[in-house]
Formats: C-alpha cells, structure tokens, sequence
C-alpha cells in the first residue's frame, strides 16, 4: 500500500489518512470519531472506536468498523456497537478502549465520566462538563474520569466487569498487558492527582499496577515521567507488545503548549518496572492538516491501538479528538531504534 514519510519521524502515515472520518448521516457519530481499539486475528481488523454527535450534551459511544488490510475499514453498522450505562457509574460517556485478549477473553479497558461531558471544547480552557456537586462522592460529583474493564467473546457483545481504578483520583489512560508477568495481570495509568514530592513527580506520569484477579489493582509503583523537553505530562498509549527483548509500549506527552507527541520505551520482560530503553525524540509528532485542525485546537497524534503483522506494526491514533489515523514501521526496525537512544 502507498505510503507517505516524514523523514524526521520514524512512523509511516497512510497516504489515506484519515481512515476514518465523522459520518454525516449518523448523528451519534457526525462530529467526531477518533482514539480506537484495534484488534488482529484471523485476518480481520476490528476496530472499537470513540464517537460522538453535534448534540449538546455530546454522547460518547463506541462504534465499530472493520477491515481486510488494516487501512480502508468499512462500518459494521449504521448503529453504536455499545453506550454509557442508563444509571450505572459510566452513564455520562464511555471514551478511548484498549485492547488485549487474556485466558481466551477479550478484556476492554476504557475512561468513563458519571455525567454527560456536554461541548467540552466550546468551554474555558477545554474543560470537561463538571457538575460540582458537594453532595455527591467525588468521583460523581467532580464529575472525575475513572476507568472500567469491559469482558468480551467476540468484540461485537459486552459485559461491564465495573470500575478499576481508584474512587480519589481522576485516572485514565489505562492499559492492560497482554500476558501475566510472573503470574500477576499487569496494568499501565495515569492518576492526574498523583503529582508532587510525595509521589516523585511534578506533572501526571504514567504508572505501574499489578493484580491477582483484574479488578483490584492497589500494588503501583511510578513507571516514568516527563524527561525531555517535548514532554510534561505523560501517559500510556498502545497495549504493550512482547517481544524477545521486552515489552514494547507506546506512550503520549504533552508539553508546555498542548501539542501531543508520540514516544517509545521497552520495558523489562521480567521486571516491567524497569524501563530499559528509551527514545530521547518523538517517533511521530501533528505533521498533517488533520492533526492540527478538529475539535483539539493545540495538534494532537494520540495513539491507543498498535497491532503487528507480518513484521508490520500498525498504529492507529486520533487526531485532533476528531478523526483516525494510521501510520506503519518495519516493526524490527522500530525497536532497533528505540535502543538506539535516539
């Protein structure tokens, strides 16, 4: 397939790109879709994306599309595959899946708000909708991001297993590993709260928890934060992948003016709390149009699914919180540079 490269990035876009834009007939989704899910296997490529529509409280769901060569993806429905709960904890919006399959099922990680985020953008400094209500337990009535675990068969039905993060800190970004690691389930997040000299960071990094059964995640530990100057806050970005060498992971930072940029590290196989190599610059940065210019006014490439096949690592990022793209390596190669240090 004919690709486009920015020679300063390590990171081939889809000469496609954006695989997947707003449909203007579908008014859950004819504002923006971005932030997907992607999964491989058996040939398919299924992707669980973040929609949503013009209306004023701007309901997030989760649609679905599929493809055959991982970059021309058709719908699978003219309907949302999955929306906020009608009462549960996640009624207000179901935003941003992760994908990974353990024990023969597949496991969804994903952020939720109790309310309805309303125009975020249209608010003073992009703000979420926040109700404020003091009567309320904080993370209802802040109105604060918690994460939840979605369990699934086929990708196409749900069950919500329920919250996985802490009920005192707004936490999102997380992302389970596809495989124990000595025998415990491994989980990568980013508690905004966990900021200052008790907690060895002055900006939200990305953290590192570890479960016996999936649910209760109380052993964290700081993973990494900001070190160069193109970051200042940090989070996870794609499932790690596991290799002979480690586990390869993708990670987001934003620096001092907003702009999202794309990092690299692996991880240790045994220790995946030692980070054994780093990139010193972002394997991809908002080069196009589309990265520059949709509901995020400041340039965002935000990966959240990565797949490798036939020695092809495909990422699939939101750009801009309104559309997705694409973007290809030789995978090999890729992690070469990582330890490269470059």
């Amino acid at each position: 397939m004919e690709m486009t490269l920015n020679p300063a990035l390590k990171l081939k876009r889809a000469a496609t790109n954006p695989v997947l834009e707003p449909h203007p007939d579908h008014p859950w989704e004819n504002l923006a879709v971005c932030n997907p899910g992607v999964w491989y296997e058996d040939g398919l490529f299924t992707m669980l994306y973040r929609a949503a529509g013009d209306d004023f409280d701007h309901v997030i769901r989760f649609g679905l599309a599929t493809s055959r060569d991982g970059v021309h993806f058709e719908r699978a429905s003219d309907q949302p595959l999955l929306g906020p709960s009608e009462d549960g904890p996640d009624a207000g919006c179901i935003e941003d899946p992760r994908i990974v399959k353990l024990d023969g099922h597949y496991y969804i990680t994903y952020a939720y708000r109790a309310f309805k985020p309303r125009q975020y953008w249209a608010q003073p400094d992009n703000a979420a909708y926040s109700p404020e209500d003091s009567s309320l337990p904080p993370l209802i009535g802040r109105n604060m991001t918690a994460s939840g675990l979605l369990l699934s068969d086929d990708l196409r039905t749900f069950r919500r297993l329920g919250r996985i993060t802490r009920a005192d800190v707004d936490d999102r970004d997380v992302i389970l590993f596809p495989g124990k690691v000595r025998g415990r389930y491994v989980m990568l997040h980013r508690p905004m709260q966990w900021v200052g000299p008790d907690f060895g960071t002055d900006y939200p990094a990305i953290w590192i928890s570890f479960s016996d059964n999936l649910l209760d995640w109380n052993d964290s530990t700081l993973l990494m934060r900001n070190e160069f100057d193109w970051e200042r806050k940090t989070g996870g970005a794609t499932p790690p992948i596991l290799t002979e060498r480690g586990w390869f992971m993708l990670y987001h930072a934003v620096d001092e003016k907003g702009i999202y940029r794309v990092g690299a590290v692996m991880l240790d196989l045994e220790d995946p709390t030692r980070v054994i190599a780093r990139t010193r610059l972002p394997i991809m940065e908002p080069d196009e149009d589309f990265e520059w210019n949709g509901l995020y006014p400041h340039g965002v490439v935000f990966p959240t699914g990565n797949v490798v096949v036939d020695g092809t690592i495909y990422v699939y990022y939101g750009a801009a919180d309104q559309t997705i793209g694409v973007a290809t390596a030789d995978f090999q190669s890729l992690l070469d540079h990582v330890f490269s240090g470059q």
